[in-house]
């Protein structure tokens, strides 16, 4: 499969004459809507509303990249536009990105493996400040989805987990001082902790959000100090160990899974990061953000 195979000059605006990246947004969406590509158009467009920073990839000054999977489409569908003056948008008071090509991926969950496929390889692409030349250089909508440098990329051959996993994770044992853990993830800048037994096998993790909940039941329950208060037996954050807040429900994956069919687990799930065991045994970690660097070639 190659890039051009998702393009189609219907589904491309050249000029897109819009100021900023919501505006460029609202008109790829329609532009998908009147191709027939979008069964429920309020849907996508509530969607893309949102605004979300993973759904949006910013390579430099030479591409913004929107994706999203919502079933508010029945197939992956690629929107293009090249704008004669840069789009931007506004991080902060301080900072904006600005960029003339703009691409629209949407994709319903069904077609999560393509999906990241399809995000990934026009990430790469568009990286490449030769080709954005090109591209912004294209004076309509034919000439631009005709380009060698689409019908030329081939799609990246399949990813195993292996090749983006963490390899040799932090951890942490049930019996571990839960105060002890929480120091270790604010020290080591990590959300989650692997929790393994003796032999190294994986029997739980402890995320931000269990030890969140478990942290402030314990203040709650024994006031501002650690000490439980008075007719209480629930112990303080001093005397809680890793096993009192950590999940036991994990799910874990293999090393030599593709990193597609373990990308869509994870997002239909809504799982953030996966323990990647061998024979029961924990070998890596992989993250979300490990699959999103991935994509964006980093």
């Amino acid at each position: 499969m190659r890039l051009s195979d998702v393009l189609a000059a219907d589904l491309a605006i050249v000029p897109l004459e819009r100021d900023t990246v919501a505006a460029a947004a609202d008109a790829l969406v329609g532009r998908l809507v009147a191709g027939g590509a979008v069964t429920d158009p309020e849907k996508l467009r509530g969607r893309v509303a949102e605004e979300r920073p993973e759904d949006i990839v910013a390579m430099g000054d030479r591409a913004f990249l929107l994706h999203y999977r919502t079933d508010a489409v029945p197939d992956l569908r690629v929107a293009i536009g090249t704008a004669p003056k840069p789009i931007c948008r506004e991080i902060s008071d301080a900072e904006r990105q600005c960029a003339q090509v703009m691409l629209l991926v949407v994709a319903p969950p069904k077609d999560a493996t393509r999906y990241l496929q399809v995000v990934g390889a026009f990430a790469r692409l568009l990286s490449r400040p030769d080709v954005v030349e090109e591209v912004v250089a294209q004076p309509d909508a034919e000439r631009l989805v005709a380009l060698p440098a689409f019908s030329s990329y081939e799609l990246s051959p399949q990813i195993t987990v292996r090749e983006l996993m963490t390899d040799r994770p932090r951890t942490v044992t049930p019996e571990t001082s839960l105060r002890d853990a929480a120091r270790d993830m604010v020290r080591h800048r990590i959300r989650a902790l692997p929790v393994v037994d003796a032999e190294g096998r994986v029997v739980g993790i402890l995320g931000e959000r269990e030890l969140l909940q478990t942290l402030m039941g314990a203040y709650l329950h024994g006031g501002r100090g650690s000490q439980p208060a008075a007719g209480h037996g629930t112990s303080g954050p001093s005397e809680k160990t890793v096993r009192d807040a950590m999940t036991r429900q994990v799910l874990c994956v293999s090393p030599d899974q593709p990193l597609a069919e373990v990308a869509s687990i994870m997002m239909n799930k809504d799982v953030d990061r996966v323990p990647v065991v061998r024979e029961g045994r924990i070998v890596g970690l992989l993250t979300r953000s490990d699959i999103v660097r991935k994509l964006i070639g980093h």
